[in-house]
């Protein structure tokens, strides 16, 4: 499938005229960072940073906590498709732009002594910078647990590269299909930084504490195959096959009915937090919801009449 009009419209304005009118590359400065595409009920959100390999930062954040928010209120969007412009997924944090924003070491050594503060051995860095981090900090736990809670399904299509906050994006979608080509790694410790979107909790719940503090503190890589054994990835597809098996399952899932999609997420998302007998009132609750819904009776007369049904959302 080409590009929609948004895409064109959006890459155009953002990556393919310079501010003088002059087409070319344009400057880091001038990106749009998110590049939002609509396909009928499928929205496609493409991280669009492919001169650093779609590595996360502060407006990419702003986009994408901006746009699903919109998406969460629109039950026209029956579907979320979150992938990468260029060759790469997500590399990460954009470590080079951190490091311009880090105030160097006075040469003592670094060490923690309480969860809130470092003792004395990094200078302090000033306060409009320690605003701009807190501030992506937030704005990316922010950012994950929009995905996770999304009511509509979103699936991660990897075409690439999935490091560090680009591997925890994709965990936080509930359908990942991978590029067999792509390297897949969360190296934060490495690095002398910290994971995020609740991935210790999460990613614990999934492989078992074994297996992720494998991925966590080794921080080692992990082949989309590896992914796709642990339960990580539903597919694992040539690169080139990604985005359009990700755009068939789209379709499937936006044929489904809409109100028991959501709260099919819901409980998902709860059931593992719930006893046995909360689970099953959160199940009844959902389904006396839909029996008292328009699309309920749509799909016994379709039922009936031997026909697809057409289900609007109320």
């Amino acid at each position: 499938m080409g590009d929609g009009p948004l895409a064109r419209d959006a890459r155009e304005a953002g990556e393919a005229r310079h501010d003088d009118g002059r087409r070319g590359k344009l400057s880091a400065a001038a990106e749009v960072p998110l590049l939002v595409e609509a396909e009928g009920p499928v929205r496609i959100l493409r991280l669009n940073r492919p001169h650093r390999l779609n590595a996360v930062s502060l407006p990419m954040y702003e986009m994408l906590e901006a746009e699903l928010a919109c998406i969460a209120a629109d039950f026209e969007t029956r579907v979320v498709i979150l992938t990468g412009a260029g060759r790469g997924f997500c590399s990460g944090a954009d470590l080079k732009a951190h490091r311009d924003e880090t105030p160097p070491v006075d040469g003592r050594r670094v060490h923690v002594d309480s969860a809130e503060r470092v003792s004395r051995g990094v200078r302090a860095a000033p306060a409009g910078s320690q605003r701009r981090r807190r501030d992506y900090i937030d704005r990316g736990q922010r950012v994950y647990r929009a995905l996770q809670t999304l009511p509509q399904p979103v699936v991660a299509a990897v075409n690439g590269h999935a490091i560090g906050a680009g591997c925890e994006l994709a965990l936080s979608c509930d359908f990942v299909i991978v590029a067999e080509e792509a390297k897949l790694r969360m190296p934060e410790v490495a690095l002398g930084t910290f994971i995020g979107g609740g991935t210790a909790y999460t990613l614990r719940r999934r492989v078992g504490h074994a297996r992720a503090a494998e991925l966590i503190l080794l921080g080692r890589y992990f082949t989309p195959e590896e992914a796709g054994a642990w339960g990580l990835a539903n597919q694992v597809l040539p690169a080139e096959e990604v985005l359009p098996a990700a755009l068939d399952l789209a379709a499937q899932l936006a044929r489904n009915a809409p109100i028991s999609m959501r709260l099919a997420k819901r409980v998902l998302d709860r059931a593992e937090s719930v006893d046995h007998e909360e689970a099953l009132r959160l199940e009844a609750e959902a389904l006396s919801t839909c029996m008292a819904s328009e699309d309920w009776r749509e799909g016994l007369e379709a039922f009936a009449q031997k026909r697809p049904p057409t289900y609007r959302g109320r």
